[in-house]
């Protein structure tokens, strides 16, 4: 059993049960609570037969690296999409596809937000270098509150390839710089996109932003010049639904 992940938190644990039931091989409850949150849990839990136990609270707090309401699962391995399914992924898509790349974000919390984010906007995917960015953890799964269970990881070797083949699928490359002549919503989003998102402080790596069909940035109106990660993908993705959803 030393292998299985823990996933804390009630969102992420319902999607969980909700999406990946046959993950999730046990399911621990703070003693003493049983809010209707909690009772919902565990009628899914009845539902697709999976153990539950309690614990007392000071355990899960030792189990958990941050607030987990009381409620951890211990699940088998997290998936995380190899680059060869993405053709799958496009294949079974309707309409214009909307990928989320984030080229070296390291910081779990901030790809949580992003995937939150992105499962929102409703994006077919977020790619992710293998090496030099964070990955599903326990941490990530708790910000993204269960969009980590939906919206599909993938990781690629090399970032530059993986860019060179959307564009021969014919996806546009929209990379995202505070030094880009024009501003995001002057781009046409509509039809099939890959959003570049540049790691914390360091933006893109050159490789990446030589690939990119468009640089664009977002105009700043206050005296701050740049927004954290997260908050700038999620101003990106929803600038692409809100064109998408425009009367045509």
């Amino acid at each position: 059993m030393s292998d299985l992940e823990k996933v804390y938190g009630v969102h992420a644990v319902e999607a969980l049960l909700r999406h990946h039931p046959k993950r999730v091989k046990q399911l621990w409850v703070a003693e003493g609570r049983q809010d209707p949150r909690i009772q919902a849990l565990l009628s899914l839990a009845e539902a697709h037969r999976v153990n539950v136990g309690q614990r007392e609270r000071r355990e899960l707090d030792e189990w958990a690296e941050g607030v987990h309401q009381g409620v951890v699962a211990e699940v088998s391995p997290s998936q995380v999409w190899g680059e060869n399914m993405l053709d799958e992924l496009l294949e079974r898509n309707e309409g214009p596809a909307l990928l989320l790349v984030l080229d070296g974000v390291t910081d779990p919390h901030n790809l949580g937000a992003c995937l939150r984010t992105a499962d929102a906007a409703g994006a077919q995917a977020v790619i992710v270098p293998k090496d030099k960015s964070a990955t599903l953890n326990a941490t990530v799964r708790k910000v993204a509150c269960g969009a980590a269970e939906v919206i599909p990881l993938v990781a690629v070797t090399n970032l530059s390839r993986t860019l060179e083949k959307l564009q021969k699928k014919g996806l546009w490359i929209v990379g995202t710089a505070g030094e880009a002549d024009k501003d995001l919503y002057d781009l046409d989003l509509t039809g099939p996109t890959v959003l570049v998102m540049g790691a914390e402080g360091k933006g893109m790596r050159r490789l990446t932003r030589e690939h990119c069909d468009f640089l664009a940035r977002l105009p700043m109106a206050g005296s701050v010049s740049s927004l954290n990660v997260s908050v700038a993908t999620g101003v990106c993705l929803f600038e692409a639904l809100r064109q998408r959803r425009r009367p045509a």
